[in-house]
């Protein structure tokens, strides 16, 4: 039956049930909790970069010939990337070639000597959407603190199956390794860290949710693995969910939103990036559904 059928969508229903309970205790309403989002002045894509070298120029809002990803801010400190999926942000086992961090190593703090030039956060191969990277080494320490202290705000909107129990919520559960599998990652899995993840009610659809969601930590798939613990995955994961969901090729998951202090001149900065266009089209395919 299509992936988007009656019997897919009972799987979905019960998908991973019994993590969900185990969660239970650590799902939090976080009405009160959430931190209120401060205005702040949306970086106009159109504007060109002032004191940056021509040699290190990109062109804002516009993806560069042969390159998976446009760029919608930049100065002489810092980029902010928005990529496409099917990107890798850089080398790792089984990805050498063409990652993110390769295709802007020249004009990135570290240049090209560094696989991993100017990366400050990551995101998962076929997550599409902001992260921001240093053009300079001073910019880099910045960034990298401001992460660590949780000044870096980083929003996604996932389509998930099912309904969450609550309209806002905070998953708290520590994420490792998984033991059986080692290219997944497990709630409790081997050398646990810890990881924290808010939600949002964006918009309730038939069979399945849109949220919002704000990560307090960074672990590797920690939004798909928290989402698939509390039994409600996201839309599409090959990984944690239901491959094909929706007829989606990839996960519903998009890095929709950044906002921070420039770690030079202080200045807020946010932006935001809309769902591309195979998520818009699984979106409203949901839409339909009864």
């Amino acid at each position: 039956m299509a992936a988007d059928g009656h019997a897919d969508r009972r799987c979905a229903r019960q998908h991973h049930r019994p993590a969900a309970r185990r969660l239970g205790h650590r799902l939090h309403k976080a009405s009160a909790r959430l931190a209120a989002v401060q205005p702040r002045r949306r970086l106009d894509h159109a504007r060109h970069p002032r004191a940056v070298p021509a040699d290190r120029q990109l062109t804002p809002g516009r993806a560069l010939t042969e390159t998976p990803f446009t760029i919608a801010y930049q100065d002489e400190h810092l980029l902010i990337v928005d990529k496409r999926p099917g990107v890798v942000v850089h080398p790792a086992r089984g990805h050498r070639e063409n990652t993110l961090a390769q295709l802007l190593a020249p004009l990135l703090a570290g240049g090209e000597e560094s696989e991993r030039a100017g990366i400050v956060h990551r995101l998962d191969r076929d997550t599409s959407g902001l992260l921001v990277v240093s053009r300079s080494e001073e910019a880099h320490g910045l960034l990298q603190k401001a992460l660590s202290e949780r000044r870096l705000e980083r929003e996604y909107l996932a389509l998930v199956d099912g309904r969450p129990p609550a309209r806002s919520g905070t998953i708290e559960a520590p994420i490792g390794r998984d033991p059986r599998v080692r290219t997944r990652m497990a709630v409790d899995g081997t050398a646990p860290r810890e990881a924290r993840t808010h939600f949002t009610l964006e918009r309730a659809l038939p069979e399945t949710t849109l949220l919002r969601l704000r990560l307090d930590t960074g672990r590797t798939h920690q939004i798909r693995v928290h989402l698939q613990a509390i039994g409600h995955p996201v839309c599409g994961d090959p990984e944690y969910g239901i491959p094909g969901r929706l007829g989606l090729e990839r996960q519903f998951l998009h890095a929709t939103r950044l906002a921070f202090a420039h770690p030079i001149s202080g200045e807020p900065i946010e932006a935001i990036s809309p769902l591309p266009e195979d998520l818009r089209s699984a979106l409203g395919r949901a839409e339909q559904l009864s």
